[in-house]
C-alpha cells in the first residue's frame, strides 16, 4: 500500500521512501504508520504499508529463532524485495528478525526503526523507540511517554466534521467512552462490566451530557452487549462496528474521555487531544502498565476517576512528534561500526534494562 505524503517542508532531494512493517493488526501497525506520518509532516516521504504473514509454525517460533527469510513468507504477505528503503519502521514480533536482516541486505543504508521493546539486543537496530514504562535504556533507545500513534489535531477535527450529523447535536459535556478489554495482565468479566456500566451511567447522568462510545477488538462480546444494552438509553452515540469508525471524531469532539486502564495505545491517544481523561480501572494490573499511568498524570493528563467529571487543561502529549524529530536527526548522522567501549555500554544497559524489567513486574 503506498501513502504519499506532501511534507510542510520541500526537499530538494527525492522524498524518503518509509517501510512501515507489521503483521497488519490495527493497533501494532498505526504505531509504526502514525511514526511514518510524522516524518512525512517534517520531510517529503512516500510511504509504505508492508504487512506480514508468517506461516502458521512460524508464529511459534520464538522470535530470536525466526530465520530473517521474507521468501518463507506465506500466502498474503506483501512483497519484500530491493529497491530497499530509506528508512524502515518496524512493530511487533513478526517484524523483529526482517527488520534485523534488512541492514544486512541492504549494507546499512537502511536505517531500521523498531517499535516497542524488540526483547533483543538494540545495537540490532539503528533506533528502538520503546514506552518509556517498559524501562529499555541504550545509547540507540529513544523512549517514550506511551507509544506512537496517528492522532494529530487536524485529523481529529477532520473525523468530527464528517460525522457532524451524529454528533454536533449532542448535549456538552460529550464524555467520550474508550473500551478495551482482556489483555496480558487485565481482565473483563461480566460483573466488572456490570460495574463500569453503572460507573459510566452515573457520570454522564450527573453531568447532564452525552456518551460517545467506542469498544476494542479485545472487548468481550458478553461485556459489549451489556455495556451497550445498559448504556443505549443515555443521549449520545454507540458505535457497533458497522460503517465508519468514529474513534477519532469522538476524541475530537470529546469534552472529557474516559478509557480502560488496559491500553497502552488508547491512553496515549486520548493525551494527544487535549482533553480531560480518566483511566477506567480493570481487573488485573501490571508494573510497567502502572509506571505509564503515573507518567500520564505527571503530565496533567489524567486524574483518578470518582464518578464526577471536571474540566482541566494540559499540553496535549506530542511524543510521536518526538520521536520523529530524533529519527531524522539520527538519519543525518555517520552510521559507523560500533566500537568496543560503545559495545560494552550497550550490554550494561541491555543487562540493567532487563533486570528493571524483571524486578518491576
Amino acid at each position: 500500500m503506498d501513502l504519499t505524503t506532501n511534507a510542510h517542508s520541500p526537499r530538494t532531494s527525492p522524498p524518503l521512501h518509509i517501510w512501515v512493517v507489521s503483521d497488519g493488526r490495527a493497533g501494532i501497525e498505526n504505531q509504526a504508520l502514525g511514526l511514518a506520518e510524522a516524518v512525512a509532516r517534517k520531510t517529503d516521504a512516500r510511504i509504505f504499508v508492508k504487512r506480514l504473514v508468517w506461516p502458521r509454525w512460524m508464529r511459534r517460533v520464538p522470535s530470536r529463532l525466526m530465520p530473517a527469510w521474507p521468501r518463507l513468507l506465506d500466502v498474503g504477505a506483501d512483497d519484500l524485495t530491493p529497491p530497499w528503503p530509506d528508512l524502515w519502521i518496524g512493530n511487533g514480533r513478526a517484524s523483529i528478525p526482517l527488520s534485523i536482516g534488512v541492514r544486512r541486505w541492504s549494507n546499512h543504508q537502511t536505517f531500521v526503526v523498531q517499535l516497542q521493546d524488540p526483547v533483543r539486543d538494540p545495537r540490532l537496530f539503528d533506533l528502538v523507540i520503546p514506552p518509556r514504562h517498559d524501562g529499555l535504556e541504550g545509547p540507540n533507545v529513544f523512549p517514550i511517554i506511551g507509544a506512537a500513534h496517528r492522532v494529530i489535531t487536524s485529523r481529529l477535527q477532520e473525523a468530527a466534521s464528517a460525522f457532524g450529523a451524529e454528533i454536533d447535536a449532542l448535549p456538552h459535556p460529550r464524555v467520550a467512552v474508550l473500551i478495551g478489554g482482556v489483555a496480558k495482565a487485565y481482565r473483563m468479566s461480566l460483573s466488572h462490566s456490570k460495574r463500569l456500566a453503572d460507573d459510566i451511567e452515573g457520570a454522564v447522568t450527573r453531568s447532564g451530557g452525552s456518551l460517545m462510545l467506542t469498544f476494542s477488538r479485545r472487548t468481550p462480546d458478553d461485556a459489549r452487549k451489556l455495556l451497550t444494552d445498559r448504556l443505549s438509553h443515555l443521549p449520545g452515540v454507540i458505535w457497533n462496528d458497522k460503517g465508519p469508525n468514529p474513534y477519532f471524531a469522538f476524541l475530537g469532539a470529546a469534552d472529557v474521555i474516559l478509557v480502560t486502564e488496559d491500553s497502552a495505545n488508547m491512553p496515549a491517544e486520548a493525551a494527544a487531544s487535549g482533553a480531560p481523561v480518566y483511566l477506567l480501572p480493570m481487573e488485573g494490573g501490571q508494573a510497567r502498565r502502572r509506571r505509564f499511568h503515573e507518567d500520564l498524570a505527571a503530565h496533567g493528563v489524567t486524574r483518578p476517576f470518582t464518578g464526577a467529571l471536571e474540566s482541566w487543561t494540559y499540553p496535549p502529549l506530542n511524543e510521536t512528534d518526538r520521536a520523529a524529530e530524533e529519527v531524522i536527526h539520527r538519519m543525518s548522522q555517520p552510521r559507523l561500526n560500533p566500537s568496543a567501549s560503545d559495545t560494552r555500554l550497550h550490554q550494561i544497559a541491555a543487562i540493567r534494562s532487563r533486570l528493571r524489567r524483571i524486578v518491576g513486574r
